[in-house]
């Protein structure tokens, strides 16, 4: 009785165990379609953790063109004539040659412009320092273009080469103003800036200025820009057109 039982739960087992293999053969075997699936989607998690990596170092940029557009309309014209004598001061004929450029340009604003010039300052000074006509191109009229780039020439045919540190502008004032007939404005501005220069020659030595001192340093500049009409005035850079010595 006990050797029966023993064999029939060994045939049992041994038909179990069959079954179980067989099974997992058949649930275990994978096939062209199940690896495309597969591979497709690790694939597919390896994309989007790339794109969510990107994403993280995205930066957003400031609004432009149609946004700025409407950001700009936030100050009305009567504000910047507020801003315009107040800025003015006493100087009533500098307050009437900066409206005349209002009219004309409505998102004219005087503190705007000065922020302006002072970055194209700093940026003409370096420029000019080290020999790049390529940026004094897009911030000079062609006349003073001109005339830097033969100084730039000058000194590198005589092998000389400028070390320059902007250290900052101290002040900055508009001094006149107008317009003219073609509808051209004009803004001259002083600047007072500390620069540390100095002119080495071709063995290095210092030939002009001092590497070790702040020299103060005062220019009149005067910037141009086309206003006459509304394509004109969607330019909104203006250029140095002149310069001129302290008196």
């Amino acid at each position: 009785m006990n050797g029966e039982i023993n064999l029939l739960t060994l045939l049992s087992l041994i038909v179990a165990i069959v079954a179980i293999v067989k099974l997992r053969s058949v649930l275990g075997r994978r096939s062209s379609d199940d690896e495309a699936r597969i591979e497709q989607r690790r694939r597919e998690a390896q994309m989007q953790k790339t794109a969510q990596a990107q994403a993280d170092k995205v930066v957003a940029l400031p609004r432009r063109e149609r946004e700025a557009e409407v950001a700009d309309t936030s100050v009305s014209v009567a504000e910047v004539e507020a801003r315009i004598k107040s800025f003015a001061g006493e100087d009533s004929a500098l307050a009437a040659r900066l409206m005349d450029i209002l009219r004309l340009d409505t998102k004219f604003d005087p503190e705007q412009f000065l922020r302006g010039a002072r970055q194209a300052y700093e940026m003409i000074v370096t420029a000019f320092a080290e020999g790049n006509r390529r940026m004094l191109r897009d911030l000079l009229s062609a006349d003073v273009l001109d005339s830097f780039s033969r100084a730039i020439a000058e000194r590198e045919q005589r092998g000389q080469v400028i070390d320059q540190s902007f250290v900052g502008i101290n002040k900055a004032d508009i001094l006149e103003a107008e317009v003219s007939p073609k509808g051209i404005a004009s803004v001259t501005v002083r600047f007072v800036s500390q620069l540390i220069s100095a002119t080495r020659d071709k063995a290095g030595n210092v030939i002009d200025g001092d590497e070790h001192r702040i020299k103060d340093v005062t220019d009149i500049w005067t910037f141009s820009r086309d206003i006459s009409t509304k394509d004109a005035r969607r330019n909104v850079n203006w250029k140095l057109v002149g310069t001129q010595a302290p008196n």
